[in-house]
């Protein structure tokens, strides 16, 4: 056998990177949102649910200007204020942003219920656990403090203030990679629930998977999700699924109970020399 075969064969995943808010904790994405919808709502501009959600993912004063930028955003901004939203009033709004996130975000820590056995399938499988988020260092302390009671605890926590630019840049990707010393890319998986976690997985090279059911792309509650009529639900699925793969997602699944069978299935694939 050819040493070139041997290195096929061999390949297989070392890591998996998750997100956090919508992934693994906060099911269906709620502590960001409202936020957003508070500190538009204080310069004056009431912004919809779907409107706070459509950047997420991305470095919290990202996800400000492109909803500044949205067209019906950016002309209302001009109407009250007579010009439009500079560098300046985004720093303003990202200002507000910190203290009201650091104030509600310990009420959305809980865990999604397929964590756990997710969990004793990466570790049975001696893979690494690294993260990425939109959030800072702040508010992940808090956030994985509490995650951390409820038996979760990653190798690696990179925060969009720790690299040059946040998601779909990989630089967070990047840095768990070089934390966990795990190489080469193709041998890490990224789990997240927004079209930015999608093309953070896509440009760091890893293979990249959405997850549907607890997803901001849903935008629904466990409860909510419990309590819907199966078809309108599998609708929705349907579409969050495509938005997912229009966005290059290698594979979709429902909720992380699918993780075994994914994982082998990407092995099966590293092991026939495939890259992302």
């Amino acid at each position: 056998m050819s040493n070139s075969l041997n290195r096929k064969l061999n390949m297989e995943l070392k890591a998996v990177i998750f997100d956090w808010a919508g992934t693994t904790v906060d099911f269906g994405c709620f502590a960001p949102t409202g936020v957003f919808i508070e500190v538009f709502r204080q310069k004056g501009i009431k912004i919809t649910n779907r409107e706070a959600r459509g950047p997420m993912g991305m470095h919290k004063r990202d996800h400000i200007r492109v909803i500044s930028e949205y067209p019906r955003v950016r002309e209302e901004w001009i109407r009250i204020y007579g010009k439009e939203c500079t560098e300046a009033d985004i720093d303003e709004i990202f200002s507000s942003f910190i203290p009201l996130q650091l104030s509600v975000i310990g009420r959305y820590t809980e865990i999604v219920p397929e964590l756990p056995d997710a969990l004793s399938v990466i570790r049975s499988m001696k893979m690494k656990i690294g993260s990425t988020t939109g959030y800072n260092n702040e508010m992940m302390e808090i956030l994985s403090a509490a995650a951390k009671k409820q038996g979760y605890e990653p190798d690696c926590i990179v925060c969009a203030t720790d690299v040059p630019a946040g998601r779909p840049a990989p630089w967070m990707a990047f840095r768990n990679a070089e934390a966990m010393g795990i190489y080469p890319m193709q041998s890490i998986v990224k789990i997240g629930d927004t079209v930015s976690d999608i093309k953070e997985g896509v440009n760091a090279g890893m293979w990249s998977v959405g997850v549907v059911t607890s997803s901001n792309e849903m935008g629904l509650s466990l409860d909510e999700i419990r309590n819907s009529d199966e078809k309108k639900l599998e609708t929705l699925r349907k579409d969050v699924r495509n938005t997912f793969l229009k966005a290059g997602a290698h594979y979709v699944i429902d909720n992380l109970s699918e993780t075994e069978e994914l994982f082998d299935k990407i092995n099966a694939r590293l092991a026939m020399g495939e890259k992302p």
